[in-house]
């Protein structure tokens, strides 16, 4: 798994969504994570349903990107027969969902979105030394979404085209 840097032309920083960040021209061509991060994502962060973070320049508030991420679990029958027979035979295990990640059209193909899951992936990692999680799940809205996540070495579960996860071991190595 190759890593890029940040783009140097931008400096950008990731932080948790607040009143202060302009969401208003945000469009990823994705109508429903447009509406998310416009009108739900506030409300489900105050909620405790989702931890939402998003991507601004430094000194500035406009979003450039955003991801989310919240509890959640992977049935042990729906994992790859190789990686469940390592578990504990519980009938789920826990997992960390990322939930949504998106980036302005205006801002695609700068390495924004590398920079999103990377960052989602290190919180993910670090909330396993309070919280147990097996793995980071996503759920790619389309196949290019999906060669994506491919592309950072997330396993499609069996039978579930479009349901990713990535096991925490394989992130704890990015990040020794």
């Amino acid at each position: 798994m190759t890593s890029k840097k940040a783009p140097e032309h931008l400096p950008v920083k990731i932080e948790p969504l607040a009143k202060k960040h302009d969401r208003a021209a945000f469009s990823c061509g994705y109508e429903e994570l447009d509406r998310y991060i416009n009108e739900r994502a506030s409300q489900e962060a105050r909620k405790q349903i989702s931890a939402p973070f998003v991507l601004v320049e430094s000194g500035g508030n406009s979003v450039i990107g955003y991801y989310s991420l919240s509890a959640t679990s992977i049935l042990l029958d729906e994992l790859p027969e190789k990686t469940a027979q390592k578990l504990p035979r519980y009938p789920d295990v826990p997992a960390t969902l990322l939930g949504r990640l998106a980036v302005d059209d205006r801002y695609k193909g700068r390495g924004h979105g590398e920079l999103l899951l990377m960052d989602a992936l290190r919180r993910a990692f670090q909330a396993t030394t309070d919280v147990a999680s097996f793995a980071v799940v996503v759920d790619p809205k389309d196949k290019k979404s999906r060669s994506f996540y491919e592309h950072y070495e997330f396993i499609a579960l069996p039978d579930q085209d479009l349901r990713m996860f990535l096991p925490m071991s394989t992130i704890a190595g990015l990040f020794a």
